[in-house]
């Protein structure tokens, strides 16, 4: 196969074959397409990505027929819950309140540099902002476990990749304009990414805000064409995008160096819903195993065993997310207190400054 970097021109074949077509064949089209064959190929070996191959991991991947799918031992996936297997995809919830459905693989992944085609689709009754909830993609150390993250457990250990179908805190609507600025408010749905060490909760309230690590609005729900989500983790860097336009074209949603995640953990994906709801469908899970050519230095970081998920530098990001986050009215109130802060300060060291001159002035008489 092709390395991944090749893949959003892999998207574009079919303009590639009508370009070389021979009623098309003119002395300008032969140029233009050695062109485009060297952006193709320059954007393949690009030294950026470093991505030599992929293959892809049966083991791991769920597709057509569904069958390792199955209560028995033998099994790659298992399933949980209301989830059941259909001709046409794994259904984690019906359209139906109340339902929460899983599959999960039951072979850890020890694979250093990996990519997850996810092919879903979330479709229902319910109009716009009267469905819900979502369903999630999980890298974790946990399996098999219920609870309210999107049909997971909280505190989970590892990576969960969202995609949130209900504005849970624009129900809030006052709430939402203090904290936020027209800039930073939310269209849902909403795909998000989040890393936890089993100590950090997911804040179901305010949507994921704290924890998130970045994001983007996916507009996912009743489409007739295919929707697809992309993860990659190779070289500690975690990357998603999404295809969900009908173009055949991956968009940047997330692109984030220094994550840390530890061999060992399991994939799986989960679904939920309440009062609103949705059918949550896995139609494919295809996992790659990547082949990166890395420099000395990062063969020997490398070899550094990771144990607990982390990312680098979350402080200074959680930071920019609050910045981000604060209304205009929070920042004028933030710098009017400065202000006066400073004032005051200069004020008592004037007052200061006036006593121990008078009291030297003293001393002279």
């Amino acid at each position: 196969m092709a390395a991944i970097s090749c893949r959003r021109h892999r998207r574009d074949s079919k303009s590639i074959h009508m370009l070389f077509s021979p009623q098309r064949m003119t002395p300008f089209t032969i140029l233009c397409s050695f062109i485009l064959l060297l952006f193709t190929v320059g954007q393949c070996f690009a030294d950026d990505d470093h991505e030599m191959e992929e293959f892809l991991k049966r083991e791991y991947s769920l597709t057509k027929p569904y069958q390792a799918v199955g209560p028995l031992s033998s099994s790659h996936w298992e399933l949980m819950g209301d989830a059941m297997v259909t001709t046409e995809q794994v259904r984690l919830t019906p359209d139906m309140q109340s339902r929460q459905g899983a599959v999960w693989s039951r072979l850890p992944c020890h694979l250093n540099d990996w990519e997850m085609q996810v092919h879903f689709k979330i479709h229902g009754k319910g109009k716009k902002n009267l469905n819900g909830d979502g369903l999630a993609i999980w890298y974790t150390k946990e399996r098999m476990q219920k609870g309210p993250v999107f049909g997971n457990k909280d505190n989970f250990t590892g990576l969960g990749v969202f995609v949130d179908t209900y504005p849970n805190e624009e129900k809030q609507i006052e709430a939402q304009k203090k904290r936020y600025t027209p800039s930073t408010q939310r269209i849902f749905p909403f795909v998000l990414a989040m890393v936890g060490n089993g100590t950090i909760s997911y804040d179901h309230e305010r949507d994921g805000r704290p924890t998130e690590l970045g994001g983007c609005n996916a507009m996912v729900r009743n489409l007739k064409h295919d929707t697809f989500l992309f993860i990659r983790y190779v070289r500690r860097r975690l990357t998603v995008m999404i295809d969900i336009d009908g173009q055949h074209e991956w968009r940047d949603c997330l692109d984030l160096p220094g994550v840390r995640l530890p061999k060992g953990f399991y994939f799986g994906a989960t679904a939920i819903t309440g009062d609103l709801s949705d059918n949550h469908d896995i139609i494919s899970l295809k996992l790659y195993q990547l082949t990166v050519l890395r420099s000395k230095q990062e063969e020997e970081d490398q070899e550094e065993e990771i144990t607990i998920p982390s990312v680098d530098n979350m402080e200074l990001l959680r930071l920019g997310q609050t910045e981000e986050g604060m209304s205009g009215l929070a920042i004028f109130f933030t710098v009017l207190f400065s202000m006066l802060g400073c004032i005051f300060l200069v004020v008592v060291g004037l007052l200061l400054y006036g006593h121990w001159s008078e009291n030297r002035r003293k001393r002279f008489y």
